[in-house]
């Protein structure tokens, strides 16, 4: 089990410690909903020091990152990051991942804890054009700073103008006394704020810096449960729940993500599933009696044919529904259908809607 450089401090506040992606996590410190609300509402920070970092560095290096992943990477100019994926041989996908443009011939790729491994192997294995790759996975840390009163509370830890971060950008320079830090924008809420990538060295004078500079803002430590909460009610998908090695991502709604103006890995054919359609969607479903959808739970119609599964679910902390995502039948996946999640023995109603769920 590995240790982020901040796990000490956690267990000193209480946290609530768990194995996660094979790292020592913070899952909950007060507990879910309130942690929720001070993200929603406030400022709080997430340790996600347990994602990975991969620096690839060259003349090819755009190449290579669009032979792997799904979006057009040329798209991208210094200081802007993009969401993608690496798609598999099969149809299904590696990971999903933040291409970060550092400078002409650099870039970071963010990938998800759980994937280090298979990530580094499955690029390495297409990097047949002299690429330099580096795994920066466990020099780094990273604080996800996250709310409305972020950009407010941060401010004067940096000289840097951080309202004027676009979503999907970043800034390379000085925070919390640390210079060349990377402030990114590219949050999993919903509700604003910025990521901070530095050295392992550097995080914990940042850490207490941000919570020194936050104090008069409710500023508080968020676990790893709140944050699962926080991005479904934005819709996000997370790997190994929503997308994994057998689901493409026509299938799970990120057409958007998935460009055909160029050639990466499995491209053909997933242009084949564009043009005939695909037989199962992703859709986002509110429950209409009280009741909390899970993971895995099966999806039925009115006739208890069984239509799929549901990959995410919770309780939403902000619209106290249940909420949750799960692949259907195409036929079963139009905004507006009703479709029923099989809680114990009981099919108990719910309407597909349109994502996000939490609407500011």
């Amino acid at each position: 089990m590995k240790n982020t450089a901040l796990t000490h401090l956690h267990e000193s506040l209480g946290a609530k410690m768990l194995p996660f992606a094979g790292y020592n996590m913070p899952i909950l410190y007060e507990g879910v909903n309130a942690e929720h609300e001070v993200v929603r509402n406030s400022v709080g920070v997430f340790d996600v020091s347990h994602m990975g970092e991969f620096l690839l560095t060259g003349p090819n290096a755009m190449a290579l990152i669009q032979k792997v992943t799904s979006n057009d990477a040329s798209t991208l100019t210094t200081g802007r990051a993009q969401y993608s994926c690496l798609p598999n041989n099969d149809g299904g996908i590696v990971d999903d991942l933040l291409v970060y443009k550092m400078k002409d011939e650099q870039y970071l790729l963010v990938v998800n804890a759980s994937n280090i491994d298979k990530d580094w192997d499955w690029i390495s294995s297409h990097n047949d054009l002299g690429v330099e790759m580096k795994n920066l996975s466990d020099d780094y840390s990273l604080l996800a700073i996250q709310g409305p009163k972020a950009v407010e509370a941060m401010q004067a830890l940096s000289s840097i103008d951080l309202a004027a971060i676009d979503y999907y950008h970043f800034e390379v320079g000085d925070f919390a006394g640390i210079e060349h830090v990377i402030i990114s924008a590219t949050g999993y809420t919903g509700s604003g704020g910025f990521e901070i990538y530095c050295k392992n060295s550097e995080v914990e004078q940042i850490w207490n810096k941000v919570f020194e500079a936050g104090a008069a803002f409710g500023i508080k430590p968020i676990g790893l449960a709140a944050r699962d909460t926080l991005r479904l009610e934005m819709g996000f998908c997370l790997y190994g729940n929503d997308i994994n090695d057998t689901t493409s991502p026509l299938e799970a709604g990120l057409g958007w993500i998935t460009k055909f103006n160029k050639e990466f890995t499995n491209s053909e054919n997933l242009k084949k599933q564009k043009e005939e359609g695909v037989a199962k969607k992703l859709v986002a479903f509110e429950m209409q009696e009280r009741s909390v959808p899970r993971h895995d739970y099966e999806i039925v119609d009115a006739n208890e044919n069984i239509i799929g599964i549901v990959t995410s679910g919770t309780m939403s902390p902000s619209m106290n529904v249940g909420i949750g995502m799960g692949y259907v039948t195409t036929e079963n996946s139009n905004i507006g259908s009703d479709i029923f999640i099989r809680i114990r023995k009981n099919d108990v109603r719910a309407k597909v809607v349109k994502l996000p769920f939490y609407k500011k």
